[in-house]
């Protein structure tokens, strides 16, 4: 179990009600304004221990948030495991048998080795490939600021300017253990105009990271003229944001041994201002800052061989 050392501010939403939706598939619900238009996705709880994207859904449906023109689609990923949620152990439901956001292989999914995950992801695959733009709420172990991951792609990159917050924006490439749900299928094709987003929106336990979910949303379907200022704005916590920053991800470590460890504790965003600085060993091998002024990304407290550890990025 990793320890967690900040306070619970939000509390898990009862998820019952939204059970049947009504797409064929349990927890996934559609909006469709009978009006031509994108078809947006908002998923939460690819991972069960982010309670902020269950917050802001649940916040949508008590709202009577509607699209007025295109399909609004608004999705509960990975229930089986946020149904486990038990705040005495609060990082117990990340997943069940394996991270749902690395099953998004066509390998995983055409495959014939089932789990939790993988199996839910067959079902939602359907839906998911009538999709155009798909925004997927996450959150984060360490109390950093908001971060807009916006893939490989150039496609990405501009609609999270499109967007405009939060304030940083991630050029990254993924993990080596899987693809994710942002990079799936046409997603993660330059020539195909579907595209997605994946926002960080802060510390786990934060009632910012609500908000933060909340006022991404709004912006996203602001930008596809899919909703009214005047709903959006009622919920805005502000209106002068800063200047976005982008971040470009250059190299990710990637776990080789069980004896990885950090020299410190670094929690995301520290910038070390020297190249060739050691931020960890993994058994015999030192990891080291490629080069002046290095971002650290995302530091992660799961240390198994094939996972991510951290990445490097400079802004650009």
């Amino acid at each position: 179990m990793i320890a967690n050392s900040y306070p619970m501010e939000l509390e898990p939403v009862d998820i019952s009600p939204y059970r049947q939706g009504n797409t064929g598939v349990e927890y996934i619900t559609s909006f469709d304004s009978g009006l031509p238009g994108p078809h947006a996705m908002i998923n939460a709880v690819t991972h069960g221990n982010e309670l902020c994207g269950v917050v802001a859904l649940d916040f949508f449906f008590r709202n009577r948030l509607r699209p007025k023109r295109g399909k609004l689609t608004l999705s509960f990923a990975n229930t089986a495991a946020y149904l486990t949620f038990d705040p005495q152990d609060p990082n117990g439901s990340r997943c069940v048998d394996e991270d749902f956001n690395r099953v998004w292989d066509l390998d995983k999914l055409n495959g014939n080795v089932d789990s939790i995950e993988r199996c839910r992801a067959r079902e939602m695959r359907p839906i998911i490939d009538q999709v155009d733009y798909l925004l997927d709420l996450h959150s984060l172990f360490n109390d950093t600021p908001a971060l807009l991951l916006s893939g490989a792609l150039e496609k990405g990159k501009i609609l999270a300017y499109d967007i405009a917050i939060p304030e940083y924006i991630v050029k990254d490439y993924g993990h080596a253990a899987g693809c994710r749900l942002r990079d799936y299928g046409k997603f993660g094709d330059q020539t195909c105009s579907e595209n997605a987003l994946l926002v960080e929106c802060g510390q786990h336990w934060s009632a910012r990271s609500a908000e933060v979910a909340i006022e991404t949303t709004l912006r996203f379907l602001l930008f596809l003229n899919m909703i009214n200022m005047e709903f959006a704005g009622k919920h805005f916590r502000h209106n002068n944001y800063p200047p976005q920053k982008f971040i470009e991800v250059t190299d990710s470590v990637t776990i080789q041994t069980e004896e990885f460890r950090f020299v410190e504790e670094y929690v995301g965003m520290e910038i070390l201002p020297q190249a060739g600085s050691v931020i960890a060993t993994d058994g015999d091998r030192k990891v080291v800052t490629p080069y002046d002024n290095c971002i650290l990304i995302m530091p992660s407290k799961r240390f198994s061989p094939g996972l991510t550890a951290v990445r490097f990025g400079r802004i650009s």
